[in-house]
């Protein structure tokens, strides 16, 4: 039966259903005496994955294996399909010879292929900019009727659903729509970069492909004046994802941002979400969970916004998470929804903020509390007060440093005794982006290059490194995926004297190198040294200046 992108992502099989699939193909390619190909780390040859459209292998269910000159040989989840070799033969005016594959094996290919963005491009086609004539703008505004909506109705809205549903297969985190004088342009923020989806788009579409989103998220499309914000979820591989959407009003026209926030995360990699997927070096790892094991205090996560603070506090709950604790969550919003652990979302609108929320909390007997971010002095006085009556208390707060952290709570008019005694460790991190493991290829930097990025000439003359050249598997960037880099503070009695004595953050901050902490720039000259990032990708997200012991 034709099977769509959509079916595609429904149904991937877990892993025993996955034995079971090779087992069946296997006998199948033993009834039909044909060789049986397990796609296994197969890498696709984009030259021949682009003679054949898309539609065809997603119908079918193959993918294109080897040019053998006079004849294709493509692998093919089910090769009985007369139908689909004829159809082909005819297409190629060339012969096929058939193997056999695994079903999930041939969708996961052309999950991670250039398949869903070639479909997008060929849907986006029609919406290319086009000349408008002068007497086409005389009547100003673009006005968007329901009788228009309806007109435009099919096109736009396979637009809309292929721009998500790319969105998806491509990691990213955000899509953009961003309106200009004559044109639309929509981007994917992929590893915290923004790349474009496809070429510009007509601005005569931008109205109806705005509404459309409007209509998803249940926002009013009459109004275009004011910045709305709503949200829509949609079914993926059998899991609910979460968009949220917010629309302001630009001088071209409203723009759109509209962000993915994958709660049961469809990542392979967070499936089994803990510190380890990370990235934190050993010794980081090793005093997070440490200080996650505390009977009560403050665990402090600091970082600018995406850099990553929710998930690692995510991760430190997933590793602690027990039936013999009660844990409670406030966030804003519920990014991730992890089983055994109650997660309360605010709801400023209703009145409940995180002042409000936190105290309701603690009414509820909790052993572990986590609160999504304070942003006041009244969530943090409440947040301290419990981290000093018996709860261990895990938050995040907006700061560049460990350091920085302590004067921007001293300065919301919290007591420093209280603070100081309520706190066991401050966490700041960033993230980085990891070379692509399928491209990546030794390199060597020139001396002065490296001199320039304060970084020791002979270790890196000593370490092995690479860059990303460009792949199918990371869209030609390079980079696949993040890491954390990150510094961590203790609090030792000393360092407690000096924050109560007021002494200025250069002192405090020497103190904590002394009792052996690793900065931010350390951290990441550190990964760079391993092989793991590039040298552009640590200055981009760290201080330069900042020298490595």
């Amino acid at each position: 039966m034709a099977s769509t992108p959509s079916d595609i992502m429904a149904n991937l099989p877990s892993e025993g259903e996955l034995l079971n699939e090779e087992k069946n193909a296997r006998r199948l390619a033993e009834v039909l005496h044909l060789p049986f190909v397990s796609l296994q780390g197969f890498r696709v040859d984009p030259d021949l994955f682009l003679s054949i459209p898309v539609e065809l292998m997603f119908r079918f269910n193959f993918i294109p294996y080897r040019d053998e000159g006079g004849s294709l040989a493509i692998v093919a989840a089910d090769p009985s399909d007369v139908t689909m070799v004829d159809e082909l033969e005819v297409f190629l005016k060339r012969p096929v010879r058939l193997h056999v594959g695994i079903r999930s094996e041939i969708q996961e290919v052309l999950k991670k292929s250039e398949s869903s963005q070639r479909v997008l491009e060929e849907v986006s086609e029609d919406f290319r900019l086009q000349i408008v004539r002068e007497d086409a703008e005389e009547g100003g505004e673009e006005v968007v009727s329901i009788d228009k909506l309806s007109a435009d109705t099919s096109p736009i809205i396979k637009l809309v659903d292929y721009t998500v549903f790319n969105a998806l297969q491509r990691r990213a985190s955000d899509v953009h729509v961003e309106t200009r004088d004559n044109e639309v342009m929509i981007k994917y923020r992929i590893d915290g970069v923004l790349y474009p989806a496809m070429d510009p788009i007509d601005k005569r579409f931008h109205a109806t492909i705005i509404s459309r989103i409007k209509v998803m998220a249940e926002l009013d499309i009459a109004e275009k004046r004011i910045p709305q914000d709503g949200r829509f979820k949609l079914k993926v591989k059998g899991k609910t994802v979460d968009f949220r959407v917010s629309i302001i009003p630009t001088i071209h026209g409203e723009d759109c941002v509209i962000r993915i926030l994958d709660k049961e995360s469809t990542s392979e990699e967070f499936k089994q979400l803990n510190l380890d997927v990370l990235g934190f070096q050993p010794e980081v790892k090793r005093l997070i969970r440490r200080h996650a094991a505390e009977p009560y205090g403050m665990l402090l996560v600091t970082g600018p916004t995406g850099s990553g603070k929710t998930t690692t506090l995510y991760a430190v709950l997933s590793e602690i998470q027990s039936s013999e604790y009660k844990m409670i969550t406030i966030e804003d919003p519920v990014e991730y929804q992890l089983r055994g652990i109650t997660q309360i979302p605010v709801n400023e609108k209703k009145g409940l903020t995180f002042a409000r929320g936190l105290r309701s909390i603690l009414r509820h007997d909790p052993d572990k509390i986590m609160v999504g971010e304070i942003r006041d002095e009244e969530t943090a006085n409440i947040a301290i007060q419990s981290a000093l009556t018996g709860h261990l208390v895990f938050t995040t707060v907006h700061a560049n440093n460990v350091v920085d952290v302590l004067g921007r709570f001293l300065n919301m008019n919290v007591e420093p005794y209280n603070f100081v005694s309520a706190l066991n460790c401050v966490l700041a991190q960033r993230l980085v982006r990891k070379i692509c493991p399928n491209c990546s290829e030794r390199i060597t930097y020139p001396t002065e290059v490296i001199a320039e990025s304060h970084i020791p000439v002979d270790q890196a003359a000593a370490a092995e490194l690479f860059e990303g050249k460009g792949c199918l598997d990371c869209n030609g960037t390079g980079f696949r995926g993040r890491m954390a880099i990150s510094e961590l503070l203790e609090l030792s009695d000393h360092i407690r004297e000096l924050i109560l004595d007021r002494k200025p953050a250069s002192e405090i901050k020497k103190a904590a190198r002394e009792e052996g902490m690793m900065t931010l720039r350390e951290s990441a000259v550190h990964q760079f040294l391993m092989g793991k990032t590039t040298l552009k990708e640590i200055n981009k997200v760290t201080f330069v200046e900042e020298t490595h012991r």
